[in-house]
């Protein structure tokens, strides 16, 4: 079986639908314009302008609409460790997050659920790691994302990150915690459907990650599985990362606005004396609301603002 994916305007969109008028069926995915199904396969319009041709007869029917340049093959990628084989070709909620290594702004995680029809749609659309993208690019891709999987974006912003480091929670524990509400959220929105695996772009140990959210309402473990580097093995962890990063950018903008001045990402010498302008300008009290306070940047902008 295979997917092929073209590119349409919304007037040949229109011609297509009419041609499977007789095909057409009630089920349309999220962001999707119409949906038939014929006997070797299944047509799906979007509202972004792509329509997806899956099934044996895929390439074949694609071609009464355009020259079909190579169909993407729905043969799963090569995984290794104790993930399911075909789980790169599955229906699964993945999550991610964002600015766990960033002193100035939020952690933000998002898990994501795409099925496995839509797996095509989001290649097309070039969902891939969103460290491998620039941030316009991100945003573009983002928006259009957030219309069409089911999501639950959480934000730990700088004040609440602050408290709960200071009470003696590590930041393993609150990633957990927020990937584990995450997942429950899409769990919810998607019932009664169910996924047929979830992938956690890793961060801890498995053993370690189920101690930490213990005490919290539970989510199918034989369906839960962790991997470094989760984005290239399913695009659910993909898109999850994207929608991520595109609200660490927006929440950065506005910190920047609130400073007065662009705040420099990560944490390297320009955030120190970043820091420390904000130091001088607003007082150290108004770090809290900026920055993830534990850091050693915190020290040296102190020491850094004496000297201005």
């Amino acid at each position: 079986m295979s997917n092929v994916v073209l590119k349409k305007d919304r007037l040949e969109l229109e011609q297509i639908r009419k041609y499977y008028e007789n095909y057409l069926i009630e089920k349309v995915p999220q962001g999707g314009l119409f949906s038939a199904k014929t006997a070797n396969c299944t047509i799906t319009a979007y509202k972004s302008g792509k329509i997806m041709f899956q099934g044996n007869g895929a390439e074949a029917e694609a071609k009464r609409w355009g020259e079909v340049e190579q169909p993407v093959s729905s043969n799963p990628a090569v995984v290794s460790g104790n993930l399911p084989s075909e789980i790169s070709s599955m229906s699964v909620i993945g999550s991610d997050e964002v600015g766990t290594g960033d002193y100035f702004g939020p952690i933000t995680v998002v898990a994501a659920y795409v099925k496995k029809e839509d797996i095509p749609l989001l290649k097309d659309l070039g969902v891939k790691d969103s460290k491998h993208l620039s941030d316009e690019k991100i945003i573009n891709i983002a928006k259009q994302l957030i219309n069409i999987v089911p999501h639950s974006l959480l934000t730990l912003h700088n004040e609440k990150y602050n408290q709960l480091q200071q009470s003696g929670m590590s930041q393993g524990k609150m990633k957990a915690l927020l990937h584990n509400q995450a997942i429950g959220h899409v769990l919810n929105k998607i019932a009664p459907e169910k996924p047929e695996a979830i992938l956690i772009d890793q961060f801890v140990k498995e053993d370690i990650y189920f101690q930490h959210i213990k005490n919290q309402p539970a989510i199918q473990r034989d369906l839960v599985y962790f991997s470094t580097k989760a984005e290239g093995i399913h695009v659910s962890v993909a898109a999850a990362s994207i929608i991520a990063r595109y609200a660490f950018i927006r929440h950065f903008e506005k910190l920047s606005e609130a400073a007065g001045f662009t705040l420099p990402k990560g944490a390297g010498q320009r955030v120190d004396e970043a820091a420390a302008k904000l130091i001088k300008g607003k007082g150290r009290e108004s770090l809290s609301k900026f920055v993830k306070l534990h850091f050693a940047n915190t020290e040296k902008a102190i020491q850094l603002s004496k000297k201005m």
